[in-house]
């Protein structure tokens, strides 16, 4: 006997129903009771336990067309689940449907044209690995395992934003299966209004079932920058890092990290789990590295600089030891108008409040390409903010969650006076900041656009636990 909760808030049996669309998947079904069921609905987030009563694993297009139908007719709860990353759980959801892409990976490559076709399940280790066998590469994030599909429609920051822009603004075309199971083919010429929304604001108006993504001459090598210095020098390289970065061509995207030494044959063992300040970048012509990275490089006294060319999947590869599956996360965000000397005191004081080792704060330096990109021309919305701080809490034990997202909140709070009042939504926390947060960050115009695809997409609003805006 399978209850699946409605989008009303009551509950409806479906076990004729379900047995009809399993016997016509491609894919298959998984309840609650079966034996792979804990693994199927697993997150990548533990915080964020989710308990389906039923998820629908598509391996087609048509699959998800019959699974939206279904979730349609009967009102149902229904999540998208692309990768399965995102921080806030939108891909799983207690007693309803999930609508699970995860089968569907497959990334073509027509290096002619330069240009992929990734599928709605698709990772960045699988766009990485396909494209970089043409030295071909799509700007995405900096953890492999993310989905492209999540990552995409919500912005995508990554080491490439500088040169090429955000993920977003490479999406060409797209499948998209709306609320009444249509499938739309969409690109520049066909439905330009839809390619706009799908190009940062978020998976609010279908499920995405394929992605086209303009690629770059990237690889196979790029430089690295990767340079540790001690904690009580922070505020000294967080100086130079500000200076440095204010006048750097578009070819360097870099960041500075307060956070954790790792462990690596290169760091001092005893600066290992201390606390720490690190520069990191990417040059995507490795014969410019050495030479534009120098500034930062020769601060004196470094505890490590483990700066050097590397493949670029190497690099896509950097952090993923850092972000297991099953760990316990919670990711707020803060848009800088300058690195004030307000802003990286209370940062570094930040970084010594923090209850858990393995949490950071990120100093994104943006602009560049992505801020070339008009506020109207994407529903991504307004690029002009030259600093992004990623404010991540991680951590593995259950019992330290509050302390944990009580710490992260605080320090988005502790900044957000120096901010611009808009958040990155893909580190959204929890979504608690409701319609205020998503009004920010698109901005007035492009949200009432977005509300418009809304209406015309999905008018009864059964797609509503990603970023929302209700039609």
């Amino acid at each position: 006997m399978t209850e699946l909760t409605t989008i009303d808030g009551g509950t409806t049996r479906l076990d004729a129903e379900l047995d009809a669309l399993a016997a016509d998947l491609t894919g298959g079904l998984v309840r609650a009771g079966d034996p792979d069921y804990d693994t199927s609905r697993a997150l990548w987030n533990a915080v964020t336990d989710r308990h389906p009563a039923a998820i629908v694993r598509c391996a087609t297009t048509e699959d998800v067309g019959r699974a939206v139908l279904l979730a349609a007719e009967h009102r149902l709860l229904v999540a998208v689940r692309a990768g399965g990353h995102n921080v806030a759980g939108t891909a799983g959801v207690d007693d309803g449907l999930v609508i699970d892409l995860g089968q569907m990976r497959d990334v073509s490559v027509d290096p002619g044209t330069r240009l992929a076709r990734v599928a709605g399940g698709a990772r960045l280790g699988d766009l990485d690995a396909a494209t970089q066998e043409h030295a071909l590469a799509a700007p995405a994030g900096v953890f492999s395992d993310t989905g492209i599909g999540g990552l995409g429609l919500t912005g995508g920051i990554g080491w490439l934003r500088r040169l090429l822009g955000l993920t977003c603004d490479n999406i060409v075309g797209a499948t998209v299966v709306a609320a009444d199971g249509t499938v739309h083919e969409v690109d520049e010429e066909n439905d330009p209004e839809l390619l706009w929304g799908l190009r940062g604001g978020g998976g609010n108006l279908g499920v995405v079932t394929e992605l086209v993504v303009r690629l770059h001459p990237v690889g196979p090598e790029v430089y690295a920058g990767f340079v540790l210095h001690r904690a009580d020098r922070a505020l000294e390289v967080l100086h130079a890092y500000r200076d440095w970065s204010a006048d750097l061509p578009d070819e360097v995207s870099s960041m500075a990290v307060l956070g954790a030494a790792p462990e690596d044959e290169a760091v001092p063992a005893e600066l290992t789990g201390q606390p720490c300040v690190i520069v990191l970048a990417c040059v995507a012509d490795p014969d410019h590295g050495e030479e534009l990275l120098a500034p930062i490089r020769d601060l004196p006294d470094p505890a490590a600089d483990l700066s050097g060319p590397v493949p670029y999947v190497e690099l896509q590869q950097l952090f993923d030891a850092d972000y297991p599956e099953g760990m316990r996360y919670y990711w707020r965000s803060v848009h800088l108008p300058e690195l004030s000397e307000e802003a990286l005191l209370r940062s570094v004081d930040q970084m010594h409040r923090r209850p858990s080792a393995l949490s950071t704060i990120d100093l994104w330096h943006l602009g560049g390409a992505m801020s070339r990109v008009g506020a109207e021309d994407t529903a991504f919305g307004d690029r002009s903010a030259p600093y992004l701080v990623g404010i991540e809490a991680n951590w593995t034990d259950p019992d330290d969650d509050e302390a944990n997202m009580r710490w992260a909140r605080g320090c988005a709070a502790d900044l957000d006076e120096l901010s611009t009042g808009r958040e990155y939504l893909n580190f959204p926390g929890f979504q608690e900041g409701g319609q205020e947060t998503l009004r920010a960050a698109h901005g007035e115009a492009n949200y009432a656009r977005l509300r418009a695809l809304k209406q015309r997409m999905d008018p009864q609003n059964l797609f509503r636990l990603h970023q929302n805006i209700a039609p």
